[in-house]
């Protein structure tokens, strides 16, 4: 369960997000998100946090012109909810398609931090590892794997492929329990 401040952040962010959001689908989905979130906060604890994230410059106070206030998160904000996003992920497993989703990376020894995370963090999210810079899903991740790039800061050395055959499929199968 998440505490109030992240919560608030995360919320702020989500803002952030359905700005970017391109089709009325994703928009719908964090409309919903958002609304269930916001009747889970206690009113007290809200009013509380979010002086707090304004006086730890997390957030910044915007006034409009009809006299209302815009709460907008900071670049601190931003970084700070990215880490719970970060945290807290998964990728929803549907309907497999019979796709694959490949990322495979060559990042550099002077980013070898951002390598290792990159990694764990895929394997961690149920990613398998076919080779060490070559992991391998079955479901819709694009999104997510955008995010981890974009937080490691590692784009120019990724790459998101999706394939329709890939030789020990079986095995693969297998591991991702789509067999009988």
């Amino acid at each position: 369960m998440t505490n109030t401040k992240e919560k608030i952040l995360l919320l702020l962010y989500a803002g952030l997000a359905f700005g970017f959001s391109y089709t009325l689908h994703r928009q719908w989905k964090i409309i919903k998100g958002v609304a269930k979130e916001w009747k889970r906060i206690n009113e007290k604890n809200l009013r509380k946090e979010v002086r707090n994230l304004y006086r730890a410059r997390m957030i910044e106070k915007k006034e409009n012109s009809d006299g209302t206030i815009t709460l907008v998160l900071t670049d601190k904000g931003k970084l700070k909810a990215l880490t719970y996003k970060f945290e807290e992920m998964k990728i929803k497993e549907e309907n497999w398609d019979g796709k694959w989703r490949m990322v495979v990376f060559d990042i550099p020894e002077k980013l070898k931090g951002g390598r290792d995370a990159l990694r764990e963090k895929l394997k961690k999210i149920g990613f398998y590892e076919l080779q060490k810079s070559v992991l391998v899903y079955p479901y819709e991740c694009k999104n997510e794997i955008d995010f981890l790039v974009e937080f490691f800061q590692i784009r120019k050395y990724v790459r998101f492929v999706i394939v329709d055959f890939i030789d020990n499929e079986l095995h693969l199968k297998k591991n991702f329990g789509l067999v009988g």
